[in-house]
């Protein structure tokens, strides 16, 4: 399937679910991988996971469409169109679309803790990914002098 024939789907899906047309312009985009599709508001534009269409087919993609369109028609329309918004959810419930696409397993692990800063004086300790300088920075509980007290020296970084 390629961008003309999305084109046309997403078309097609207006017309029958939301008795309106989609006026606008869509594309696979190759780089969405945690996200199904996207609503651009400035243009009107959707983007819709290529990676979703391989993945899962094309009934779940068609449930993606109804949800960015559902996005599509209710900003046009001046409507709550966020997902938080009443209009939103009913729409989404009354077209058949789904609220989370499917995970595609490709998001990155997360990483360990490798640094410890401890409190000098009350023993408060902080877990830390990522390495920090901690004269720069206070104790929240106590406002006490932090120290690094212990580094992952095994990890490759």
């Amino acid at each position: 399937m390629d961008d003309k024939e999305l084109q046309q789907w997403i078309e097609r899906v207006s017309l029958q679910y939301f008795k309106r047309p989609f006026l606008h312009t869509a594309s696979f985009n190759h780089r969405l991988r945690t996200t199904g599709g996207r609503y651009f508001m400035k243009s009107h534009n959707i983007d819709i996971s290529w990676h979703q269409y391989e993945a899962f087919g094309a009934e779940e993609v068609e449930k993606i469409i109804k949800h960015e369109l559902c996005h599509y028609h209710l900003h046009l329309q001046r409507k709550g169109y966020r997902h938080r918004d009443d209009d939103f959810k009913r729409l989404l419930a009354e077209v058949g679309g789904t609220r989370y696409c499917q995970s595609l397993g490709m998001r990155k692990p997360a990483q360990p803790f490798r640094y410890k800063l401890q409190c000098v004086s009350c023993g408060t300790s902080y877990l830390r990914k990522r390495r920090m300088d901690p004269g720069k920075y206070a104790c929240g509980a106590c406002r006490g002098k932090l120290k690094l007290v212990t580094l992952d020296l095994n990890s490759n970084s």
